[in-house]
């Protein structure tokens, strides 16, 4: 990032912590703190605006809250309420826990409206001035692979951000590949195989304080799963096999029992609604069950709300949902469109098919598909399969699956108590950002059905 760029950047970070802290300190000096900390008051104050602080700054660099030019303006305000609305209501209960009764929530609310207003007219004057005074950075693409057209697409919609100008093949470098990379401020090294070259060009970018991003190849996110090991003088690294850890699993799992039960008590009136439109709409079953695969290979019935008219998939064959599908039903839009379809699911987690967090368990047609094109696809049966995880956090519906299975191994490497919890939090935003729901395009929707056609016959 260019010294503009960061002077842009923290000058909007600061002055939307400033004027959120402060609709917050407000109500805290003038309504809250008053009524509530009649000892000790300063004390009181006090502790209680760091509190805030530290909860909305923390919550608004989980959810990119501060990043203005990296998303729409629109998911910028919605980050923004999550941050400081998730802060305003732990500070609330805090309040009412002190006071041992509840407290009045009016002056919240209203300080939760003027933070609102105060989110949304900052994204519009901030994302302005993003565009108006940061260009975007010339990029160089260096390409393994023929294909990088669906990457460029990818690229497009931040085009503000990052501009290709070019992309190169890395077998057609040449030996002065230095003069290549110097008129450019951001390179991109795309799908392509380490190598001792490879090696010292990320090291010349780096030098240069060019942007520099990479595609990780499989074995660099296992990588991941290796711990520093100060046994001798000698650095080693010893690898960490998370998911098989006692206690951890041993936590999950009952955790995930208290949690199914108490969202099936929540979401019972849910799953009334949602069975009860269904069979109005065409007398059809309520649940749709499909064969999936969990950990180490195991297959289970997964539970949806059926979404779709009965009898989707003729003949049993294949058929991937894309988008405007006539398949789905009048319901199946808006339960899709809210992902309540989804819900039924809690009930795998409480039988023990499915745990909260994890690779999100694949059908076994796609499996064997995906295995023979991606043998280390494999890897991702190595835990239970999720309601979700990082591939529905990061990635889409119609995420490629080698770009799944990468994003997936960082969850496996790299899972904790700690992650799980920063999941749970970026799976509430998740559920309101239509794009991760994007279906498949007709023409990869048949080529996926045509995969795994061709695997059944094999069988």
């Amino acid at each position: 990032m260019n010294s503009k760029k960061f002077v842009l950047a923290m000058v909007s970070k600061v002055t939307i912590v400033l004027l959120e802290i402060g609709f917050f300190a407000i109500v805290l000096f003038q309504y809250y703190g008053p009524t509530i900390f009649s000892n000790m008051e300063s004390v009181g104050f006090t502790v209680t605006l760091l509190l805030y602080i530290i909860v909305y700054i923390a919550l608004g660099n989980l959810f990119r809250a501060f990043k203005i030019a990296d998303y729409s303006i629109a998911e910028t305000i919605f980050s923004q309420l999550l941050a400081f609305g998730i802060a305003d209501l732990l500070l609330y209960g805090e309040f009412c826990m002190i006071r041992h009764n509840y407290v009045n929530i009016v002056p919240g609310l209203l300080t939760v409206g003027c933070q609102l207003l105060a989110a949304a007219l900052w994204a519009l004057l901030a994302k302005r001035m993003t565009m108006l005074f940061s260009k975007p950075e010339k990029t160089l693409i260096i390409t393994g692979v023929p294909d990088t057209r669906d990457f460029i697409r990818k690229l497009r919609k931040l085009k503000y951000i990052l501009w290709v100008e070019k992309v190169i093949p890395y077998d057609a470098l040449g030996l002065e590949w230095k003069k290549q990379l110097d008129p450019y401020e951001a390179v991109i090294f795309y799908e392509v195989e380490g190598s001792t070259r490879r090696a010292e060009m990320l090291w010349y970018c780096m030098q240069g304080r060019k942007s520099l991003y990479v595609t990780p190849r499989l074995e660099e996110i296992e990588m991941q799963g290796f711990g520093a090991r100060h046994l001798i003088d000698t650095p080693l690294m010893k690898y960490e096999y998370h998911s098989e850890r006692f206690w951890y699993n041993l936590f999950k799992r009952l955790s995930d029992i208290v949690v199914s039960l108490l969202a099936l008590i929540v979401t019972s009136p849910i799953f009334l609604i949602v069975s009860i439109a269904i069979k109005i709409e065409d007398r059809g079953p309520v649940f749709f069950t499909q064969k999936r695969c969990t950990k180490n290979g195991r297959i289970f019935e997964i539970i949806k709300f059926r979404s779709m008219v009965v009898d989707a998939e003729q003949g049993g064959n294949v058929i991937p949902c894309r988008s405007g599908d006539p398949r789905i039903t009048r319901v199946g839009r808006v339960i899709r469109k809210l992902r309540v379809d989804e819900l039924p699911q809690i009930l795998n987690v409480l039988k023990g098919d499915m745990v909260r967090f994890g690779p999100r368990p694949e059908r076994i047609e796609h499996v064997e598909a995906y295995t023979k094109e991606i043998p280390e696809f494999a890897f991702r049966l190595r835990v239970k399969g999720g309601l979700t995880g990082y591939a529905q956090i990061y990635g889409k519906y119609n995420t490629n699956p080698y770009d799944k299975l990468r994003l997936d191994l960082q969850y496996i490497e790299k899972q904790s108590l700690m992650l799980d919890f920063k999941l749970l939090l970026l799976t509430i935003k998740i559920l309101f950002v239509p794009e991760s729901t994007e279906g498949f395009t007709e023409e990869r929707s048949a080529e996926i059905g045509k995969e795994s056609r061709e695997a059944e016959k094999k069988e």
